[in-house]
């Protein structure tokens, strides 16, 4: 009790301190506090650990004391806030989205020898909510392994068997122990004895995202998986290499009995206005787009594409999509099948389209509308000069064979491009020259890259080559994959700054998937394929708009595509409103 007052009295103390700034440093304790919440960080004894985190105003500390503060496993021995850790400095910092506050920098001893991590504590004005990331550094002579990196690692003062989890986009309730996956980009701690509780948000890629309450006692960790998992983290660090963790995020909040207003209100205000989404960078955003694949797959041509898109700038539509079909391989044969063919080398099938593009897209933008295509971001069939060429740039499977990871196949008709290779370079070249070429505005990038939305075992994921430049072993290669993917979108960006991405869920890895890491790179994100007629498609749509947002930003998810003629149309626009419309 004592202990718990001294803390109380020194929060007091100190408010008026950082009543200028977000962050106070004094007798190496560290105070975030931006007026709304607060959170207390002790680096003593050779250790690192958070003292509590408050509501501003509320008494009630959200953490039992010495909470661990983060873990992670380096080259197979347990890390934490208590293996030994030297403070080197503590330093401010900020982020492009108007928050601020400060970076710990320690040094490892014992254990933690050799690893150099700078953990940062970010705050926005007005919202109880505190951002953090690490960033570890190679200071040794030998390389090190890292695995298991729990960002938060912290221990609740909550009793458990009051406590519901809202999961699956914070729509869903569990009691009891959980440990989260891919479909958790916030989850949400909630007490309904103490009428309060805690958003926790994680910014990690599609499936590795990692966030547990309760498996030891009263444990809330937020990171990436951990051995043993279906899809594990691991990052090797050469001597003198830095890796920057993704971030997460704690949002408190106290006097509610409904655990989901957190997310429509602190957690919706903060991915709008500061999480950093491509779509919140966008002046003009698409209000109304056509897509070609229904009703007519792969069997689009210059002809059909002219009568339909006058059709459809006539009915309002901004921007027009020609999805799968329009292009061809060097053999210069059009698609036969509804899909799957002519990947990789992305020529203009100029049987289909004579003029070239740029002459249906000058027709298109005539009309009013930009143009747009569909590009799978990482596949090439057997029959394409890039697969022949430089089948090192692709995916190796556990037989050591070329992969697919797309669907279950025992052929080699069809093969995943591995983005730990120079394939990440080629694809950014032939999406650039489109975009200069034939002014090419709204890119749908499509297609697994590190696992399939379509298959249940997880062996078939990822790349189990161990020469390919830019990753070690299978296990790097998931991470691997998601952030050269996601730099890529990036450097379109910086080359075409208009150009729309939208990332599909096959990109991301599982059905219906949209995350923090995705929204933050690309503006859009493709979310499912619902073709029903009414009310059955229009209603399906509706739920999954409703159960993604405000989780993620409405607007992100592009629910394709139910038919522009659909006699109860009016009722399908209805649907879609709460999304971004597409027909």
């Amino acid at each position: 009790m004592k202990y718990s007052i001294s803390i109380l009295i020194s929060i007091l103390f100190i408010q008026e301190l950082v009543s200028q700034t977000s962050y106070k440093f004094s007798d190496n304790c560290l105070t975030v506090d931006n007026g709304s919440i607060i959170r207390i960080i002790n680096c003593s004894d050779d250790s690192i650990f958070s003292e509590g985190i408050w509501l501003q105003g509320v008494e009630r500390n959200y953490l039992q004391s010495r909470s661990p503060e983060f873990q992670f496993i380096m080259n197979d021995k347990k890390i934490s806030g208590y293996s030994g850790w030297k403070l080197v400095s503590c330093n401010p910092v900020s982020d492009n989205s108007g928050g601020n506050g400060a970076a710990l920098k320690l040094d490892g001893k014992g254990p933690a020898r050799g690893i150099e991590i700078i953990i940062s504590y970010i705050t926005y004005k007005g919202l109880p909510l505190v951002r953090k990331w690490i960033t570890f550094k190679n200071n040794s002579a030998s390389d090190i392994k890292l695995e298991g990196a729990d960002i938060e690692s912290l221990s609740l003062n909550i009793d458990y068997v009051s406590t519901w989890v809202y999961h699956n986009y914070a729509r869903m309730k569990h009691l009891g122990t959980y440990t989260g996956n891919w479909d958790d980009p916030v989850v949400v701690i909630h007490n309904t004895t103490l009428r309060a509780g805690m958003a926790l948000g994680n910014e990690a890629p599609g499936v590795l995202k990692r966030t547990v309450f309760h498996t030891t006692d009263r444990n809330a960790d937020v990171g990436l998986t951990h051995p043993g998992q279906d899809f594990p983290f691991r990052k090797w660090l050469k001597p003198g290499e830095v890796w920057e963790s993704p971030g997460t995020f704690i949002a408190l909040y106290s006097d509610c009995d409904d655990g989901y207003n957190v997310i429509n209100t602190v957690v919706n205000e903060f991915v709008r206005k500061h999480l950093g989404t491509r779509l919140s960078t966008i002046n003009n955003k698409p209000l109304f787009v056509y897509n070609t694949w229904n009703p007519f797959r792969t069997f689009v041509s210059d002809s059909l594409v002219r009568d339909v898109a006058k059709a459809a700038a006539e009915c309002g539509i901004q921007e027009f999509i020609i999805d799968d079909g329009w292009e061809y391989n060097y053999g210069r044969k059009s698609s036969a099948r509804g899909w799957g063919e002519n990947y990789g080398d992305w020529l203009v099938d100029l049987n289909k389209f004579p003029g070239s593009l740029s002459s249906t897209f000058d027709y298109i933008r005539s009309l009013g509308m930009k143009p747009g295509l569909w590009i799978s971001i990482g596949s090439a069939t057997s029959d394409s000069k890039v697969l022949q060429e430089h089948p090192e740039w692709f995916i190796v499977n556990r037989n050591g064979k070329i992969g697919n990871l797309h669907y279950e196949s025992s052929g080699q008709e069809f093969a995943t491009s591995c983005f730990g290779t120079d394939w990440v370079n080629y694809i950014k070249s032939a999406i650039l020259k489109l975009v200069k070429e034939h002014g090419l505005a709204y890119a749908k990038l499509d297609l697994s890259i590190v696992t399939s939305a379509y298959i249940n075992n997880p062996s078939i994921s990822g790349c189990y080559a161990v020469d390919h430049p830019y990753h070690r072993d299978h296990e790097e290669s998931l991470i691997v994959i998601y952030q050269n993917v996601l730099r890529l979108f990036d450097e379109l960006h910086a080359e075409a700054p208009d150009l729309f991405i939208d990332c599909t869920f096959e990109t991301a890895g599982k059905l219906q998937l949209q995350d923090y890491a995705f929204a933050k790179h690309a503006e859009g994100n493709w979310l499912s394929n619902i073709e029903e007629p009414y009310p059955t498609g229009a209603l399906r749509m509706r739920q999954l708009a409703w159960w993604r947002s405000p989780a993620v930003p409405a607007g992100s998810l592009v629910i394709g595509n139910l038919p522009f003629d659909s006699k109860n149309f009016e009722f399908d626009l209805k649907s879609l409103i709460g999304t971004l419309p597409i027909v």
